[in-house]
């Protein structure tokens, strides 16, 4: 089980769309995949789940009760529990002859408020308890995906929210793999060398922490690797990004940061029905319709770059 998270400081990058369809493609080719929704913004939530659904059926089986349950009374239950499999998109994929599947851990309005709740339980007083506190805090999220292990799930994405909250520290010491969504403009990309070395730096600052605490044996090193840059909601022209545009692009590659080949076009009136509709575009029944089939194929050879990148 590969686990995979997606972030970017900047909100607006399209994260929430590539997330949905990466997943739901990664679905379409028989892997069963969980998504887990970190960002209080639930925008991924509601992309596979109506509003008056999860309000009736699903408000309680948030990921925000998990960390609440943690927080509230260093209480531990399996996320097992809180695993949703919405009926639209995986009604799609059995129309589409996909054995595949799709599930859903959604989010919450209040997660925001889980963050600074998480901060107080970092500090207990000596260096060796704050040691020990950072590991056990940072670490809650890996130890409970470790729990789905026998749940036979090929990949586990994790759309972070846009900061580098203790929310999404957890998010980033329970992957594998990191993918970087962003537009090509100043304000998206101006803050991906930075992203990238607090990554790094949270990785030593775990592993230095872990090897000083007396009972290391009950946690393991880490090891997230930043796969690279996708560039997303890109202007085209004649099949090749703006020129305006790739001058953001060159300045990512400069400095030394991977981006992927692939790279997904702006096409809002595209992309605009599918939350409504709880089936992402990759699965949308778009017969030949020339516009959809240009920005489906865009992600299917996403996903077979994801796919060598982060699951081979």
């Amino acid at each position: 089980m590969r686990v995979l998270s997606v972030i970017n400081y900047k909100g607006g990058v399209g994260k929430t769309t590539l997330t949905a369809n990466l997943a739901s493609e990664l679905a379409f080719q028989g892997n069963k995949v969980l998504i887990v929704d970190l960002d209080p913004q639930t925008n991924l939530t509601f992309s596979f789940l109506m509003v008056d659904e999860w309000e009736q059926n699903y408000q309680d089986r948030t990921i925000k009760k998990w960390y609440d349950a943690f927080i509230d009374n260093d209480q531990d239950f399996n996320l097992n529990g809180l695993i949703l499999t919405p009926q639209r998109v995986n009604s799609r994929l059995r129309v589409l002859k996909s054995e595949g599947q799709v599930d859903l851990i959604s989010s919450h309005l209040g997660l925001i408020d889980v963050d600074l709740e998480l901060s107080a339980k970092l500090w207990g007083g000596s260096e060796r308890t704050n040691r020990r506190n950072f590991l056990i805090v940072h670490s809650r999220l890996k130890a409970g995906l470790q729990q789905l292990e026998d749940k036979g799930y090929d990949c586990v994405i994790i759309d972070c929210p846009p900061n580098f909250s203790v929310v999404t520290k957890t998010a980033i010491v329970a992957s594998d793999s990191v993918l970087i969504p962003a537009k090509p403009d100043y304000l998206s990309t101006i803050g991906i060398e930075q992203l990238q070395k607090r990554i790094g730096e949270l990785v030593s600052e775990y592993n230095s922490k872990l090897q000083h605490d007396n009972n290391r044996d009950e946690f393991n090193p880490i090891s997230p690797s930043v796969k690279g840059v996708i560039f997303t909601m890109l202007g085209i022209r004649n099949g090749q990004p703006y020129s305006a545009l790739q001058q953001y692009i060159s300045q990512v590659q400069r400095i030394g940061i991977s981006t992927l080949t692939t790279t997904i076009r702006e096409n809002k009136t595209v992309y605009a029905t599918a939350p409504e509709s709880g089936i992402p575009v990759v699965l949308e029944d778009v017969r030949n319709e020339q516009t959809y089939l240009t920005v489906r194929k865009e992600l299917e050879q996403l996903t077979a770059e994801v796919i060598k990148l982060v699951l081979s």
